[in-house]
């Protein structure tokens, strides 16, 4: 039984669409199709209800797939077991906010090179919304972002958080200590509405019995980076962002009465029976996660 054929079949099932299968694979939609008649062909069974345009499994097709997904994991402890190559040769498509890519991303990256040289990236930055629904329709393998994903197969793993702090000029903000009030006589700058970072600011003001703060939603940390350098306002960034942007770039990180909420961020990811290099990765990434969020902490302290 050629374990190829197998494979697509249970991305088919996975995905709910022979479509996203051949994305997933890099396949043609006819390839992807033919592999799955093939192997129709040799259980002499339809595996497949083609009847509608609606994917639907046969109920050969539902008793089948439990047994695909138990095969690819043979496959994959045999390759272990036997050393015939950790990993296979593999594009990784990883999808994550901007947080993540202005902290630690690089360096889990450059670990990756370094410990599997057969890996291939495909890195989509975009927001946490989006993320999520690429990773759900199959567009994404990994992504890393500030809720989790959910739906049949989807796994996720949670990576500390990330302290956010406020930051201002170091030239123009000098402060040893900023109270509500002073916060609240600042323009104020953070992520997209309705965002994590964008809702804790809002609740952080409600709590403290502020009044309704001034607040720019800016999509981009560059944008807002470049903003604060200006002289515009004061954002609300990760604590681990702002320790690399300080080295380059006039920021400040400004000590303040009470403490914004930290932003939560989750390794969601398919998984895959067939895939060594998956787990690795979200085992690593976490570990990379932990470490400087760890950093961070000892450096706020």
């Amino acid at each position: 039984m050629n374990l190829r054929f197998v494979e697509a079949f249970h991305w088919a099932v996975a995905l709910k669409s022979v479509t996203r299968a051949a994305e997933k694979l890099h396949l043609t939609q006819s390839a992807l199709s033919s592999r799955i008649a093939a192997l129709e062909r040799e259980l002499g069974t339809l595996l497949l209800d083609r009847r509608d345009k609606q994917f639907r499994l046969t109920v050969a097709g539902q008793r089948f797939h439990a047994f695909a997904q138990k095969l690819l994991e043979m496959q994959m402890h045999i390759k272990a077991e036997m050393g015939s190559g950790a990993v296979r040769e593999t594009v990784l498509r990883v999808g994550a906010i901007e947080s993540v890519v202005h902290s630690w991303l690089t360096g889990w990256l450059k670990h990756m090179q370094s410990t599997y040289p057969d890996f291939e990236l495909e890195l989509t930055v975009e927001t946490t919304p989006v993320l999520v629904d690429q990773l759900q329709r199959g567009k994404q393998d990994l992504v890393f972002a500030a809720l989790p994903a959910v739906g049949d197969g989807v796994r996720t793993r949670a990576v500390p958080p990330m302290a956010m702090c406020f930051v201002g000029h170091r030239e123009l903000h000098l402060r040893r200590r900023y109270r509500i009030a002073d916060l609240l006589s600042l323009d104020l700058l953070t992520f997209q509405r309705g965002s994590q970072p964008h809702v804790a600011l809002l609740e952080f003001f409600r709590e403290a019995g502020g009044a309704a703060p001034r607040v720019h939603a800016i999509s981009s940390i560059s944008a807002m980076a470049q903003l604060v350098e200006a002289g515009f306002g004061v954002a609300t960034l990760p604590r681990a962002v702002v320790d690399g942007l300080a080295r380059r770039l006039p920021l400040r990180v400004l000590p303040s009465e009470g403490t914004l909420e930290p932003l939560p961020i989750y390794a969601s990811y398919r998984d895959d029976p067939s895939s060594l290099l998956l787990e690795a990765a979200v085992s690593s990434a976490v570990v990379h996660g932990s470490h400087r969020a760890g950093s961070s902490k000892k450096s706020m302290s």
